[in-house]
């Protein structure tokens, strides 16, 4: 079996088996959840596949969204019961048997305003969704509806005001650290033969004499060397964009949006309560959802015209948070409490294609389509049903018939941590003792690395400098930096801090403090001399401090031109862009 592990090594070796002259049988353009779900059910079914993404892995859409694995209870006021059920039918394996270490079932609060008609009608809805849940898993893998009076849901949600609810519904749903799902999906395809890449930019498509995409111009961003890979079907994964990667192939295809959502996080001892919230708003819905260290809370939903790689929030984005959060805590939060933003594009699918005339297979959420003879693109959806999606792109470019005789595998492919995750986590407290751990650190790593946890203590044995906390960053360990580097693919030091080692988020400087310790790691595992690791820790410094800046601005306009003032350290041109 090949190996799992993502390093500067195998994804050299992948670009070069990838134009080794044997070709693919599908080559999946895009590194975020849809297109590593792909690539996973692709190879699991026996295809030679290779995937590519411009940047790093899941560095678009797939690390902003809200981390919330959920079956969406406001489609069912929209009576999408269809949609409804097969999220929760995701939900299900993924809490079960996909990657129940990263997946971890959610209490939310839902906050009722009067006492009879709305928990009668949020009552029926909620029911129905629990209903859902247990026939689409076929079994219950999350607890039941339960109903409180207020003073009830103020034992679970102290911190609540008391104008703000007559009562409550509690209900279940799960949440997932996005980038970790995206990563591990990335390493479960490449342990089943897949070939990936990141930091590598399709620059071309190729065709035949008859027009049919044949193979495809990729371009390693980080030596510029390029490569001609040929391949019997392209996949276009590539979310919000989808439509600038199907110009490369032709003049059909999806049409599709970008929208804007926001998150804010807060300490976790700011908030008084043991559950989440979940309250509907005039435009969707925000979430409060407790972490183990912090809450993030959001999101928003604007328009998007701006710069499609940097996505910010500005300080009206951060205002709208707090006051509908605000609308329901006894203490307000103001913006000296926030220790982190992130903002991410949603990709939202329009109505029809560009080109009529093509095949097409149409869901609610997502739409498979040809763009061109040997191009397909894939857009919509959300989180929660990558696998679907997944496995909808590989049924279409293999036909019928070819799919009925080669099943997706994916419902039954345990992500890498999954596999004996029962037998690590009965090993908890014996671990914490042996490493003077605290019960919490040891969970941290649980629900990071699942069953590979030994290979983490495997690495501290060999070097026990490892097992030292970073400095300005002790809720990780340094060994999760070589960790990242060693197995999960990162190449610099902004994969370690956006990514694997999520402090771009988790703290107000954005990471910059800890720069130091991480470089340093990273540096013996990556064979950095001092002159690059201080290019590392410039870089990421600009950027760090260029989104800062950003929050400060009131519009998109103006919060996109502060954070463009830091270049990135590996540049991507618009696709099609010579």
């Amino acid at each position: 079996m090949a190996s799992n592990r993502l390093t500067r090594e195998s994804r050299q070796a992948a670009l070069e088996a990838m134009a080794d002259g044997e070709g693919l049988d599908v080559l999946v353009i895009g590194g975020g959840v849809t297109g590593a779900g792909i690539a996973l059910d692709a190879t699991t079914r026996g295809l030679r596949t290779g995937i590519v993404e411009a940047r790093d892995w899941s560095q678009g859409t797939s690390s902003r969204s809200s981390k919330l694995v959920h079956g969406g209870l406001r489609y069912l006021y929209q009576l999408d019961f269809k949609l409804v059920a097969e999220a929760l039918k995701e939900r299900g394996l993924l809490l079960t048997t996909i990657a129940p270490h990263l997946v971890k079932a959610q209490p939310f609060l839902w906050p009722l305003r009067t006492p009879v008609i709305e928990r009668a009608y949020s009552a029926v809805g909620v029911g129905m969704y629990d209903a859902l849940a247990v026939i689409g898993a076929h079994g219950r893998t999350v607890p039941l509806q339960k109903h409180y009076s207020r003073k009830g849901a103020k034992r679970l949600f102290p911190g609540i005001r008391e104008d703000a609810l007559c009562g409550a519904i509690r209900f279940y749903d799960a949440r997932v650290d996005d980038s970790r799902l995206v990563i591990d999906l990335v390493r479960t395809a490449a342990g089943n033969g897949a070939l990936a890449a990141s930091r590598t930019e399709l620059t071309e498509l190729v065709k035949d004499a008859a027009g049919r995409v044949v193979g495809a111009v990729l371009t390693d961003l980080e030596t510029g060397t390029t490569h001609t890979v040929k391949t019997r079907q392209v996949i276009n994964a590539t979310g919000v964009w989808t439509q600038q990667t199907q110009r490369l192939g032709g003049k059909g295809g999806l049409k599709v949006l970008a929208s804007k959502g926001i998150h804010i996080l807060v300490p976790r001892d700011r908030i008084d309560a043991t559950t989440g919230i979940f309250l509907r708003t005039e435009k969707s819905v925000l979430f409060i959802i407790p972490w183990q260290r912090y809450w993030v809370i959001g999101t928003t939903d604007t328009a998007w015209h701006e710069d499609l790689a940097h996505p910010v929030a500005t300080s009206a984005d951060i205002d709208y948070i707090l006051a509908h959060a605000n609308s329901v805590l006894a203490e307000p939060l103001t913006r000296d409490d926030i220790i982190g933003t992130f903002a991410g594009l949603r990709p939202l699918l329009q109505p029809g294609t560009m080109d009529e005339s093509q095949s097409t297979k149409i869901s609610r959420e997502h739409t498979v389509t040809q763009v061109a003879p040997g191009l397909v693109s894939i857009a919509g959806g959300k989180l929660t049903t990558y696998r679907v999606m997944a496995e909808d792109a590989v049924d279409f470019v293999l036909g019928k018939e070819r799919a009925r005789r080669m099943p997706s595998r994916t419902t039954t492919t345990p992500l890498v941590g999954a596999e004996g995750l029962a037998d690590v986590e009965a090993q908890a407290g014996r671990i914490a003792q042996e490493h003077g751990w605290t019960a919490d650190r040891v969970e941290h790593l649980l629900g990071r690395y699942g069953a590979e946890l030994p290979t983490l203590l495997a690495m501290i044995a060999d070097d026990p400098s490892l097992a030292r906390p970073l400095p300005e960053a002790d809720a990780y360990l340094a060994a999760e930096v070589a960790f990242a580097v060693t197995h999960e693919g990162a190449l610099h030091l902004e994969d370690i801090v956006n990514h694997r080692v999520r402090l771009a988020m988790e703290t107000p400087d954005r990471g910059i403090s800890a720069l130091p310790a991480i470089a340093a790691v990273a540096a013996d595992q990556l064979g950095w001399d001092d002159a690059t690791r201080e290019l590392e820790i410039a870089s990421y410094e600009r950027q760090a401090r260029a989104e800062l800046e950003a929050e400060r601005r009131a519009t998109d306009t103006d919060a996109v031109a502060a954070r463009l003032e830091a270049d990135d350290l590996r540049p991507v041109r618009p696709l099609g862009v010579a």
